[in-house]
């Protein structure tokens, strides 16, 4: 059932579903559209088919983890945007999109420091045992050997996939600890990576060379699975695995392997292989990384800071109200291809 606005709106008023929020409410988007003269719906979509109903008569869609596919966006009549809470678009289907003639944007720029953070934490706490000497002291077991082997950080070896923002975040924070630092992105200039003290490598030696990896990839097709069983069999003996991207960049099931047969020491995931939110039905009980004590698992939140969530919705709803009023958004995704569309 959708839940709206209380005020009654002019029949003539744009309506703006937001597909799906974990937050407590939508006051924040709600104030920002209603004052740009739109009307407000809000859903728990958890299958695409949810949305149905609602897209032929939507001029803007708004989501957080519900997929907006073609089937959606085939239905749609009126939809003039279609605004991403956060940075990925891969559960909107761009195409189609565009082939329909709807702008695409999203938020850029609002949890860098947040996601490099929460990487740098992870990477840390796994490398210094954290989990396992809790897990003894709890159990009145006080000897630094419950941990053992812990090694020494200052000069190994920690290679970044994806050197963007973020990447480039984590290495500013990751230098301090006087780790070597390389990377892998075929599309980042060698001088960005040079002016960061980063060495550019192929993923052959990216696998190869890394005591650490830490992976901040987009989801692509390219990136679908990037690291799988030929890849773990790449990685050193004793590797620590750090994925703060998304999560079916990683095969589960090959890392599941590495972990349990002890070719990988530890790794840190900030979203599984399913990502749950994005599912009706889950339980940790489907996938068996969640019980291997070598496994750190945060639930999608490297992004969040009570600062950044707040950014994240007033960004995304202004970019909506500004294509509603007429006006240039910030964010856009297709907006150069819906430009040289005839």
């Amino acid at each position: 059932m959708a839940n709206t606005n209380s005020s009654t709106p002019r029949a003539d008023r744009p309506i703006v579903v937001i597909t799906d929020y974990d937050f407590a409410d939508v006051e924040i988007e709600t104030n920002i559209l209603e004052a740009a003269g739109a009307k407000v719906v809000s859903l728990q979509a958890k299958q695409e088919s949810d949305l149905f109903e609602v897209a032929p008569s939507c001029a803007a869609m708004m989501n957080q983890y519900a997929k907006i596919g073609c089937e959606t966006i085939n239905r749609m009549t009126r939809c003039k945007v279609i605004a991403r809470y956060g940075v990925g678009v891969d559960i909107v289907d761009v195409d189609a999109a565009t082939e329909k003639g709807i702008l695409v944007t999203n938020v850029q720029d609002y949890c860098t420091e947040e996601v490099a953070d929460h990487a740098i934490s992870l990477w840390l706490a796994l490398a210094r045992k954290l989990s396992e000497y809790n897990r003894a002291t709890h159990a009145g077991i006080w000897r630094w050997q419950s941990g053992q082997p812990v090694y020494r950080l200052r000069g190994r070896t920690l290679g970044i996939v994806s050197l963007g923002k973020i990447g480039q975040a984590i290495t500013e924070r990751a230098r301090a600890f006087g780790v070597t630092i390389i990377a892998y992105d075929p599309f980042v200039l060698p001088d960005v990576a040079t002016s960061l003290g980063v060495e550019l490598v192929d993923k052959a030696e990216l696998l190869a060379r890394s005591d650490y990896l830490l992976m901040q990839a987009p989801m692509t097709p390219e990136t679908y699975h990037f690291l799988s069983d030929a890849e773990f069999a790449a990685m050193k003996p004793g590797a620590i695995l750090v994925n703060t991207g998304r999560g079916p960049t990683i095969d589960n099931t090959a890392l599941f392997r590495a972990l349990s047969e002890g070719h990988l020491a530890a790794a840190g995931l900030d979203d599984p292989e399913e990502e749950p939110a994005k599912r009706k039905n889950w339980s940790p009980d489907n996938n068996p990384l969640f019980k291997l004590p070598n496994v750190l698992v945060t639930p999608h939140s490297a992004y969040y800071s009570e600062e950044s969530i707040i950014a994240a919705r007033v960004t995304a709803a202004t970019q909506v109200a500004l294509v509603l009023t007429n006006q240039k958004p910030k964010y856009t995704v297709n907006a150069d291809a819906l430009a040289k569309t005839p």
